[in-house]
């Protein structure tokens, strides 16, 4: 039998929490693990949460959303199948075995919704329609399977998710109908979709009628964000539709008993409701059109559509076919080719006091990325710290090798704010819109040749996470990567070892920062016990840098000498390979790797051309790592340093793993020195660093587009430790 967790998202849910949960656990008992996220309630929701036997995880207003905040509950527990519900939705008798069993009728089950029934004091309008709404779904009133064509239709007031078809499709990290947006996805991709009849929950917005319009704005708003919906705005279908409503209404309240008086006043509520409701739909799918003021006093949440990269609303926005490629039909590295030809174009003018504007225009050009890359969320972590610092940045997604089928900007952007962090950046693929900037920055080797001839820059910076020749065998890669430390742009690099090997081996001085911790997410987390016997592994065999086959056969030596060990894996979808048993979290969320962080013993990150932020993060939850000796990591961390280190040899990074397993005072002198390591690293300094690099490039452009020749900056410009 599959596992099952239950879901419930709270903020001030104190009114219907403590029935639900108690519903729950009659139908569950305690095999059902129950999680609650709570996004600061003020009421007595977290105390009832915790007396109704639920685990409870915080999280601050502003760390919500509706898709962002399902997708970390998915991270957060473990079921085969997850069931959603709201703080306001009770279940019925049945409910639990009716979501179970809606995935025992079709092995390409990937998600199943059932109706919401009306509490007894629900207005006849709202009564009726849920009636009507869910029943028109089951002509027979047996469940109902729903593939690719068929009605999309999801909610998550009351719905469950198999965690297999979560993981390939996720939730949009967007304002409204996360559900729906799921539920169109998910058929596209050739899941099957179950509505249950039993699988019914007592729920009903039972709003006033400016209220309910408001409410209609935003959901309908949402539909034309994710799905494209535009509601029709012609007025006799729509009057012929009111009416229709109130007719039913006022049946409905007939059959019901009601007397003649009580229908005639409800019959004003239902005119109100419906007409309401229309304008609202018709309104919320039109956005705009309307001014941003305006809409915030529409919606019920308070907002605004967020602008898209071409000005208009985010429901406006429609991102062109990109085409093969990404809409980049040069041939493989034709940068290289065009700057061999023409050079670098030259810098444009700035005024000397650019470089102390308050506000700067910074352009991060981007190789293409996928979940769960490491250097792309350290990019789009520091571009959301340098937008709250005032600065304006734009990304720009450059594929130099034509290799990637880059999928459209607003994909991407939506992409970058639910992986990785919420930037207010515009994206745009290639550089057909390229408007200038006061400082371009390069982010790897392969955007380095193009950001050397891109026009109208105050400066060119360059982003440097590793020394990527060495990504390469002899090839011509390798001499193209060593070839961009040549090319003028100001080298802001991810530790001084990086800095000062730049310097020594290629003559190319810049400036550093150092690598920073989210400590809200990264921390020994309470109520997770240490098991002694279980080693995390950043196994991302896909990239080489990371030594995945001299971790898995240090590993294989240390499981033959202690059978009992237990290792958890991490970083790539696709489980190693192994001769011993290995647990796969695969592309884990913060949050869920927080926990594992908090739960092992021993952390296994190898790296080879810069140091890693993972054993930064594992520290910070009181887990000590090992890693290789010499290098980057012995010039960051100290050769006795927070971080065991060891040779590259399977046998020497056994014995260092076992050393922490078995010696306990070892193991906690690491384990607080790699507490007391990481309390000062913070990503806002690391902003701070990289803001300071970046007008130390274009003070240095300003001298050069000039005309003088602007000094070397000294090599520890800016970086006092």
């Amino acid at each position: 039998m599959p596992s099952v967790s239950v879901v419930i998202p709270v903020k001030d849910g104190a009114r219907y929490l403590e029935r639900l949960l108690a519903a729950v656990r009659e139908q569950a008992g305690d095999e059902v693990e129950l999680l609650v996220i709570d996004s600061g309630s003020s009421d007595d929701s977290v105390a009832l949460a915790r007396a109704g036997g639920a685990t409870v995880h915080e999280i601050s207003p502003e760390e919500f959303g509706h898709g962002r905040t399902r997708n970390l509950a998915m991270e957060l527990t473990s079921g085969d199948i997850v069931c959603f519900l709201t703080q306001d939705a009770v279940p019925a008798p049945g409910w639990l075995d009716a979501h179970v069993g809606a995935f025992e009728l079709d092995p390409e089950v990937g998600a199943a919704y059932g109706p919401h029934l009306a509490w007894p004091d629900t207005s006849p309008t709202l009564a009726r329609e849920l009636e009507g709404f869910f029943a028109d779904m089951t002509p027979d009133g047996g469940p109902v399977l729903q593939r690719e064509g068929d009605l999309a239709f999801m909610s998550n007031v009351n719905a469950s998710y198999a965690r297999t078809c979560w993981e390939q499709i996720r939730f949009e990290d967007i304002a409204y109908a996360e559900d729906q947006a799921f539920g169109q996805a998910m058929l596209a991709a050739g899941w099957t979709k179950v509505f249950h009849p039993r699988a019914a929950v007592h729920h009903a917005h039972d709003y006033g009628p400016v209220e309910f319009a408001r409410r209609y704005f935003d959901e309908y708003r949402g539909l034309r964000e994710t799905v494209g919906h535009v509601e029709p705005a012609r007025l006799r279908p729509i009057l012929t539709e009111v009416r229709a409503g109130v007719a039913a209404d006022r049946q409905w309240m007939a059959a019901h008993g009601w007397s003649e008086s009580r229908r005639t006043a409800w019959t004003i509520r239902s005119l109100l409701h419906h007409g309401g409701r229309k304008a609202a739909a018709v309104a919320g799918t039109r956005t705009e059109h309307l001014p941003a003021a305006l809409e915030r006093r529409m919606s019920l949440e308070g907002r605004a559509s967020a602008p898209s990269a071409n000005g208009r609303g985010a429901a406006e926005a429609a991102p062109a076919d990109p085409g093969p490629g990404g809409g980049l039909a040069e041939p493989h590295y034709a940068d290289i080719l065009r700057h061999a030809q023409e050079g670098a174009t030259p810098l444009a003018t700035r005024s000397p006091a650019a470089a102390d504007r308050d506000q700067l225009h910074l352009a991060f050009v981007i190789p293409p990325f996928q979940r769960g890359s490491g250097g792309h969320s350290t990019i789009f972590g520091l571009i959301a710290r340098l937008e709250r610092m005032g600065h304006t940045c734009t990304i720009w997604v450059h594929d130099a090798a034509d290799a990637h089928a880059v999928p459209a900007a607003a994909v991407l952007r939506r992409n970058i704010v639910d992986w990785f962090a919420p930037v207010a950046a515009p994206v745009f693929v290639g550089f057909d819109h390229w408007h200038g900037a006061d400082v371009a920055v390069a982010t790897g080797w392969d955007t380095a040749h193009p950001v050397a001839m891109l026009p109208g820059c105050g400066a060119r910076a360059y982003l440097v996470q590793d020394h990527e020749p060495e990504f390469f065998a002899t090839s011509a890669e390798r001499i193209w990567a060593e070839q961009t430390y040549d090319l003028g742009l100001y080298p802001i690099c991810a530790s001084r070892w990086l800095r000062d090997l730049l310097a020594e081996q290629h003559g190319c001085e810049g400036a550093y920062f150092h690598l920073g911790v989210d400590h809200d997410v990264y921390r020994p987390l309470p109520g997770i016990e240490r098991r002694r016997d279980t080693i995390v592994f950043y196994a991302r065999d896909a990239t080489a840098r990371r030594a995945v086959p001299l971790g898995v056969l240090a590993l294989e030596e240390l499981c033959a000498r202690r059978p009992a060990t237990r290792v958890v894996a991490f970083g790539q979808a696709t489980p190693l390979k192994t001769r011993f048993a290995a647990e796969s979290l695969g592309v884990a969320m913060p949050a869920r790797l927080a926990a594992a962080y908090s739960e092992a013993t021993v952390g296994l990150c190898l790296s080879l051309t810069n140091y890693s932020l993972i054993p930064q993060e594992m520290m910070a939850c009181g887990l000590p790592c090992v890693d290789l000796a010499g290098g980057s990591s012995e010039a960051v961390f100290g050769a006795d340093g927070p971080v065991d280190l060891a040779s590259a040899n399977p046998v020497a990074l056994a014995e260092a793993m076992e050393a922490l397993l078995d010696d306990e005072s070892h193991w906690r002198a690491k384990s607080e020195a790699g507490l007391a390591y990481v309390a000062d690293a913070s990503w806002d300094r690391a902003a701070e660093q990289v803001e300071l690099g970046l007008r130390t490039a274009l003070r240095q452009g300003v001298l050069d587009a000039g005309g003088a020749q602007g000094p070397r900056q000294q090599r520890r410009n800016g970086n006092e430790d």
